[in-house]
């Protein structure tokens, strides 16, 4: 039997979208103002400095690194000379701050005090998302190509401690997308939205070692993943206002359900605390799901955004998500700050 709408089931595992509560998950408390920032359609993802009360924030337009206050809610430094800023990884304990740079085909290292630029890796260009194994200290990073001019794309390994590129894995895909990283089984897994489907990679080997299609969603982007539950959590990109989030085992690599949310995903998380997810996506709101004690998921109320504000970053220490919101007509780029209620 093929699932429908919100209601799957799956060798006895239920999935299912139950009428939305009143209460809202999330909260308005604060709204991070970069006015620096020019018009323009895109703003990418975040890193946060839990002590020095810092977010790293790379709004696009501004081919720049905004580094924001948390304290005073005011920008407290401007990282210029990017060709294209995407993905930014913080080493608190190196004080090291990693951002990728597609247009440039680079991974740029600055000093965490005084935004100094120590280092560059060169990669291929597009060199966009990242996934961080804290075990090793390897930063995995996705570059190369259709923005290449090559039919396949690599993830570049960078030890974060040397502060050099160890190694490439080869993926035979023109674009790829989310990655996560999952330490209970040493692997990692990676959007190919073009192939609809999922490689997985086993990252002692450094190759690929499965791919798994999808047939619930298209056009996979965002990832988050529950590892302790195996559970992979894929945002999909369905149609220009509609989207989804596809469920998948991965013991198997099979698909459990679908889950219904708004348009042009671009980041996800799971709250293991609240057993929830958190989907941004563009068409203007955060879309919530709660796990029920009898497996089912609940949708909870979705929380008004603003128009692509589809990139966010969900902070486990502070209770906060925070998303990124680019410079388009009368709204200004900012970073808006939700409490988890």
């Amino acid at each position: 039997m093929k699932p429908r709408l919100s209601l799957i089931v799956v060798l006895g595992w239920i999935c299912c979208c139950a009428p939305l509560q009143a209460q809202q998950p999330l909260r308005l408390v604060h709204t991070l103002e970069m006015p620096e920032v020019p018009p323009g359609p895109y703003a990418d993802h975040m890193a946060i400095d839990i002590t020095g009360k810092r977010l790293f924030t790379t709004p696009q337009a501004n081919k720049a690194v905004d580094v924001l206050d948390l304290t005073t809610d005011k920008v407290l430094h401007t990282i210029t000379g990017f060709g294209n800023p995407h993905a930014i990884l913080y080493r608190a304990d190196r004080n090291r701050l990693f951002v990728t740079d597609g247009g440039k085909g680079e991974l740029r290292i600055f000093d965490g005090t005084t935004y100094e630029h120590v280092g560059t890796i060169k990669l291929e260009l597009n060199a966009d998302g990242i996934g961080y194994d804290e075990r090793t200290g390897y930063l995995y990073v996705s570059n190369g190509g259709d923005e290449a001019g090559k039919e396949y794309s690599l993830v570049s390994i960078v030890d974060t401690v040397r502060e050099e590129k160890v190694g490439d894995i080869r993926v035979d895909s023109p674009t790829l997308e989310a990655m996560a990283i999952d330490q209970t089984t040493n692997r990692a897994y990676i959007n190919l939205p073009e192939n609809n489907s999922i490689a997985v990679i086993d990252l002692a080997k450094r190759a690929v070692v499965a791919t798994w299609p999808l047939s619930l969603g298209k056009k996979n982007m965002a990832f988050a993943l529950d590892a302790r539950a195996h559970r992979l959590y894929v945002g999909c990109r369905d149609a220009d206002v509609r989207g989804s989030i596809v469920i998948v085992d991965t013991e198997t690599g099979k698909e459990l359900g679908r889950l219904p949310i708004g348009g042009w995903v671009d980041s996800m998380f799971y709250d293991s605390v609240r057993k929830r997810i958190y989907a941004s996506c563009g068409v203007g709101e955060v879309h919530t799901y709660q796990r029920q004690e009898d497996g089912t998921w609940r949708a909870l109320q979705p929380t008004d955004t603003a128009v692509m504000a589809k990139t966010s970053f969900y902070s486990p220490e502070t209770n906060y998500l925070y998303v990124a919101v680019p410079h388009l007509g009368g709204t200004s780029a900012k970073v808006m700050v939700f409490a988890v209620e």
